[in-house]
């Protein structure tokens, strides 16, 4: 019943994907209160994306946290710590009287102890569960946070223009505990990891990728994160404004965003049922030269329908990449660390979608355009080209199957 690609394993997919789906809830809810936060507390809105910032920046950390101690005691008990920090985060956040009390809630609350908590983890936790289609599995779990976005902003909106935003996190809060613990228990049996297969596989990929230590590993795969995620950042966070500059309007520009998000969690699920024939490494590598493609027709079409096009087909070609580090991490490291190296190079990607971010605008301010923008995305695109490509000609050994 327990075994490798059983009924069970797929009933723990479900069991992830409604868990991400409901914990996501802290990636998006800040969002939309934004204007709602700034009106009440008297800020600029530099000062009232700050708790945004706070929010993603603990999801970053909190991946690497609730990774290990899902190694160690199982992945039940950091998905039950974060329904209850995600529980007192949003039950506190509805009781702040000034920004700084608010930021600091969503970053050390809902950020890095609760949503951190419903992603990296729980994939790595299925990628234990699964051998012949561990892709489609780890595929399907990553769409959670995709589905979160499709779901919690429309939803938060809704309750924010009905009842307040203050009233909407308590609504949040109790949702939170009473759904997600009973779900946690139910992931309380632990995958049976055998250990010294995946520590042989190791040294084996050691020895052929150019005798690199797993420590040199980890970080060659935290450096293409990065740079995939800096290019990825930049239709992702600038395309509604990039739209807006164009004259067509940040209600296209909204479009296209939900367009590629939507797309996104297709490709997730495709690129899935490609690393179960081709592998992570190839797999991650046919993901990024696509979306170096799309950047590249970022470039030279800007035309409204072009973009509605390319918009389809970024989300189309990055959605199944951040899953593939996933697959890498299982395939080319011990079964028992799974949840520490996920969490680490996830928290990389997520760096990178912050620098990203944040590079395309300082570009845009100083040129007054996005096209260098798209340039510099291209050019990190490369980059992570580069190290997986050298990654896949160095490794000549069979992925670890434990």
């Amino acid at each position: 019943m327990y075994g490798p690609d059983s009924s069970y394993g797929w009933f723990r997919v479900g069991l992830a994907v409604l868990l991400s789906t409901i914990g996501g809830v802290g990636m998006w809810s800040v969002v939309v209160v934004l204007p709602s936060v700034e009106t009440e507390f008297g800020v600029a809105r530099a000062s009232a994306s700050l708790p945004y910032s706070l929010t993603m920046i603990g999801f970053a950390f909190g991946g690497v946290l609730m990774g290990r101690l899902a190694d160690r005691f199982g992945v039940a008990v950091p998905v039950s710590l974060g329904a209850i920090a995600l529980g007192l985060g949003y039950g506190l956040s509805a009781l702040t009287t000034s920004l700084w009390q608010f930021s600091l809630v969503h970053g050390v609350l809902i950020g890095f102890l609760g949503t951190s908590a419903t992603f990296s983890p729980l994939i790595a936790d299925i990628s234990h569960w699964f051998e012949r289609r561990r892709g489609i599995a780890v595929a399907i779990c990553a769409s959670g946070n995709y589905l979160a976005g499709t779901i919690w902003p429309p939803v938060v909106q809704h309750a924010v223009d009905a009842y307040g935003w203050r009233t909407t996190h308590v609504a949040i809060s109790l949702f939170c505990v009473a759904t997600m613990l009973p779900l946690a228990l139910a992931l309380k049996h632990r995958p049976g990891l055998q250990q010294g297969s995946g520590s042989a596989a190791l040294n084996r990929v050691s020895r052929e990728i150019s005798r690199l230590s797993p420590t040199a590993l980890q970080v060659l795969l935290s450096i293409a994160g990065l740079a995939c995620c800096v290019a990825m950042s930049m239709p992702q966070v600038h395309i509604v404004a990039y739209c807006g500059d164009l004259g067509y309007g940040v209600a296209r520009g909204a479009e296209m965003l939900s367009l590629m998000l939507a797309f996104g969690i297709v490709s997730r699920i495709g690129s899935g049922w490609i690393a179960d024939q081709i592998g992570g490494v190839a797999t991650l590598l046919l993901g990024s030269v696509l979306q170096g493609v799309a950047l590249f027709l970022y470039i030279w079409f800007n035309g409204m329908t072009s973009l509605y096009v390319i918009s389809a087909l970024f989300g189309l070609f990055q959605g199944g990449i951040v899953p593939s580090y996933a697959l890498i991490v299982r395939e080319y490291f011990p079964p028992a660390e799974a949840g520490t190296r996920v969490g680490i190079v996830i928290m990389a990607t997520l760096f990178g979608m912050a620098l990203g971010g944040w590079m395309s605008g300082l570009i845009f301010d100083l040129t007054g355009s996005y096209q260098l923008a798209f340039t510099n995305g291209l050019l990190w695109n490369l980059l992570n080209v580069g190290i997986i490509a050298w990654l896949m000609g160095r490794s000549r050994m069979l992925p670890a199957t434990a």
